[in-house]
Formats: structure tokens, C-alpha cells, sequence
């Protein structure tokens, strides 16, 4: 695994009930690999590898990320 892959970590704070955290696969098709459910206060600490290329967030949550801080607020 590459230095830079390894050094990537996404924080997720649930601001709701049932805040979804997909993980998405990497290479040719992009699939669905794992997800959790966060409770309101939850915090997830992520990140990206060999396998993992993005992760999509659904619902209220604080993203914190090496680029800054998103507050999906829909």
C-alpha cells in the first residue's frame, strides 16, 4: 500500500440517528463494499486503501478531512 493511500483518514460525527457511511470499492466497477449506521453523537474514523476509493455519507453528519471540515446538513 502506498504512503499516501495510507495516510488518509476521513473523521465522520453523526449530527442525527441512522447517518449511513458507505464504503466504495476501487478499480474497474465500482461496488458498494461495506456500510455502517452511526447513531446521533457516533464518531467513525475512516480510511481510504487498496480497496476502498470513496465513501458516501447519508444524512446529517461532520466530515473532517485533510481539506477541511463538511456539515451535511440535508
Amino acid at each position: 500500500m502506498s504512503e499516501t493511500l495510507q495516510g488518509d483518514y476521513v473523521v465522520i460525527k453523526a449530527k442525527a440517528q441512522g447517518v449511513q457511511v458507505i464504503g466504495l470499492t476501487r478499480g474497474h466497477d465500482t461496488k458498494f463494499h461495506h456500510t455502517e449506521k452511526l447513531d446521533k453523537g457516533e464518531i467513525m474514523i475512516v480510511q481510504f486503501t487498496d480497496h476502498t476509493s470513496a465513501i458516501k455519507v447519508r444524512g446529517k453528519a461532520t466530515i473532517l478531512t485533510k481539506h477541511g471540515v463538511i456539515d451535511n446538513d440535508d
